[in-house]
């Protein structure tokens, strides 16, 4: 295993704090955020230049060095803040009519199941949250129950990659692979998914994928993307109107255009993306995710025997990456996680879905078993 006391030393966060939710917003390394320093000081050293003429060939080489690590074409790419800010520009354009349905999961991200619920209400079609029953015990088992949810009606599906509740890996490719062959739009949540697993969005073939940056990939904060199928672009309209619609000097791309110009802001976040990759590769990034999947192994089963639950699925590379969601019986879990931060300075979200709460922790290059053991003792001391 990677000696991860030098790594920790190449980033930000607070050493007096056990960080175990880099799974929520990521954490910047510092010459990762020293880059982002110097974008942001060469716009405020000329901020036109920077903005109406140089930011654009600054995005685009941005763009492709994003495109060459997750494997499609720069051209089908465009930066946004995050991944909500992405699947509502999905999700406002999507034609959809009076009894459409839109297939996904009941193990989605809160934020995204309201934009769904939000748009279907509009145009008086069903989002359909097919229920996925815990724990998953096999690839086959969780196919067999999503599909148990597809109609004649449905139009479209929509279906988390990593999920943020239970952080499982789900068997994207499989269901995108059998939603061709309904004629179906197939809609993917990565916010988890670049430099946490394996990315190649020519193999996955999602008309439609939205990642994170600012997580595992750990550039700053506001960091992220919207990929779409080439010949699906000209259907999804910016979501702010501004310079790119008839643009006086449009680009080769209308879909750039739309969704790239949008007036005065700080696209800084976006062009760390290429020293973020540089910064993986000088650290062999591979070696390291595998000692951090290795810790997560090793310790889930664990934590599920001292909290008196198990594992929400097989304790494997197919359904686990460098984080997991334990169950967790406590009627309280706000003042939980606040107890774990306040007293043991231990930084992990305890998160309510449905009818269940779950502990999950998250291990980057940083975490050590030592980080772990904190939180199991911290976790018999308390009463929950």
């Amino acid at each position: 295993m990677i000696d991860n006391s030098k790594l920790k030393s190449q980033f930000l966060l607070n050493p007096e704090i056990t960080y175990l939710n880099f799974g929520s917003f990521g954490a910047c390394p510092k010459p990762i955020f020293e880059d982002y320093q110097k974008w942001q000081l060469l716009l405020e050293s000329e901020p036109v230049q920077f903005i109406a003429f140089d930011g654009i060939h600054y995005l685009e080489n941005s763009r492709k060095a994003l495109a060459s690590f997750i494997n499609c074409n720069a051209d089908d790419l465009v930066y946004v803040t995050n991944p909500t800010y992405a699947i509502n520009i999905i999700a406002k354009s999507l034609k959809l009519n009076e009894g459409d349905e839109i297939l996904s999961t009941s193990l989605e991200y809160g934020a995204l199941d309201r934009t769904w619920n939000y748009y279907c209400n509009k145009n008086k079609a069903k989002y359909i949250r097919q229920p996925i029953q815990l724990p998953v015990i096999s690839k086959e088992s969780f196919i067999e129950q999503f599909w148990k949810g597809y109609t004649n009606k449905t139009k479209a599906i929509f279906i988390s990659q990593i999920t943020s509740c239970t952080a499982m890996k789900l068997p994207v490719k499989e269901i995108c692979e059998m939603a061709k062959e309904k004629g179906l739009l197939t809609i993917v949540d990565g916010a988890h998914v670049p430099a946490h697993a394996p990315l190649n969005l020519a193999e996955l073939k999602a008309d439609i994928f939205t990642g994170a940056c600012h997580k595992w990939m750990m550039t700053p904060k506001g960091s992220s993307f919207l990929y779409v199928n080439k010949q699906l672009q000209h259907l999804f309209d910016p979501l702010v109107i501004s310079w790119g619609y008839e643009s006086a000097a449009p680009s080769h791309s209308q879909f750039i255009d739309y969704h790239q110009l949008q007036g005065t802001r700080d696209f800084s976040a976006f062009l760390t993306v290429p020293k973020a990759i540089e910064f993986m590769k000088e650290n062999g990034w591979q070696q390291v995710a595998s000692d951090c999947r290795q810790i997560v192994r090793n310790n889930y089963e664990r934590f599920c025997d001292l909290l008196g639950s198990a594992p929400l699925c097989p304790v494997n590379d197919d359904f686990l990456g460098q984080m997991c969601s334990i169950p967790i019986k406590t009627n309280e879990p706000e003042k939980l996680q606040r107890h774990l931060f306040e007293k043991y300075r231990i930084e992990v979200p305890i998160m309510r879905h449905e009818n269940y709460t779950f502990l999950r922790f998250s291990i980057q290059a940083f975490n050590s078993q030592h980080d772990l053991d904190k939180l199991y003792d911290a976790l018999k001391e308390c009463s929950f």
